[in-house]
């Protein structure tokens, strides 16, 4: 059996084994490839949601308003609607959000720096 231990000075809720913590719901959140996408294109600047969804190819309306909404319960993204006809809405990363962009970054750099040996072990199973 493994012993669930949380880091020094972190309360319980920390702990990202524990199915019922708080740090496991938030990982579940933002590990995603939709979270993960949209936290890229926003690192890029502000964006409106049509705009967003350029950026995020194949995301459908659907996917891309839960997961902006999603990380703006998070604190991960902030929403700015301006009072115009009609209303002018903007999404940017907060600095949280801005912060969890460089380990995004490193999941992209990651990606790309293995994809060549990903996809020979895809092909071993007669993937694509």
């Amino acid at each position: 059996m493994v012993t669930k231990r949380v880091p020094a000075g972190l309360p319980e809720d920390a702990d990202l084994r524990r199915a019922d913590s708080l740090a496991r719901e938030i990982f579940s959140d933002v590990a995603n490839k939709w979270a993960l996408l949209i936290i890229e294109a926003l690192g890029e600047g502000t964006l409106r949601f049509s705009e967003l969804r350029d950026e995020v190819e194949g995301v459908s309306h659907k996917m891309l308003t839960q997961n902006l909404r999603m990380l703006e319960r998070n604190g991960l993204v902030e929403r700015t609607v301006h009072p115009t006809v009609p209303p002018r809405v903007e999404y940017t990363l907060t600095e949280p959000g801005r912060e969890l962009r460089t380990a995004v970054d490193a999941i992209c750099g990651w990606t790309h720096e293995h994809l060549d040996h990903v996809e020979r072990a895809r092909e071993r199973f007669g993937e694509r």
